[in-house]
């Protein structure tokens, strides 16, 4: 009974030995006189949400016009948020349409997305490193929405960044169109 006792004894020593040695704190660098002593230092950025574009709440009109004209406006801001905080942070925006269409849709009352363009513009606005590439710098390079096009790039840099532009959007109306208020999309995404 005494050895069990004395056992006990000394393994609740050896807990408090033990106990004690881990939570030591960590000693400081000891150096001579005259000599230089260094402390290692550490932080950590953090990335915040990732990439994301924001586009104008719809529905957005561009104007009007009779059959065979030219109907333009401009879409309002569209903005690039990268808060990746990225090595390499480059990023491409795409834009796209649909038909559009008034009454029942039928042919006469639709005009196809091969009949809208778009044309990006320059940046209003733009935040960070790097560089920041218009897809269609200027009414000129307007391309056809019958496909995925570039609207707006980011080539170079690091780092977070943003970047703001206000798209024109430019129907051509068909000659057959007939009257109504015609309603489509205009889709833009960035990766």
């Amino acid at each position: 009974m005494f050895k069990s006792r004395f056992g006990a004894l000394w393994a609740g020593v050896g807990a408090v030995v033990v106990a004690t040695v881990a939570a030591a704190p960590s000693v400081a660098d000891t150096c001579a006189a005259s000599t230089t002593c260094s402390t290692t230092v550490t932080f950590t950025v953090t990335a915040g949400p990732g990439l994301e574009i924001t586009v104008p709440d719809g529905p957005i009109s561009v104007g009007s016009g009779a059959p065979g004209s030219t109907i333009s406006g401009q879409l309002g801001s569209v903005t690039v948020t990268d808060e990746r905080a990225a090595l390499t942070a480059t990023w491409v925006a795409a834009v796209s349409a649909t038909d559009f269409t008034t009454g029942g849709g039928t042919a006469a009352e639709t005009v196809p997305d091969s009949e809208v363009n778009y044309w990006s513009g320059p940046a209003t606005a733009t935040t960070g490193t790097g560089t920041f590439v218009p897809g269609q710098a200027n009414a000129a390079s307007a391309v056809v929405l019958d496909q995925v096009r570039t609207a707006f790039s980011k080539t170079t840099g690091s780092g977070n960044n943003a970047a703001t532009w206000n798209p024109t959007i430019v129907i051509d109306v068909p000659a057959q169109a007939v009257a109504g208020t015609y309603t489509g999309t205009v889709s833009h995404s960035v990766a």
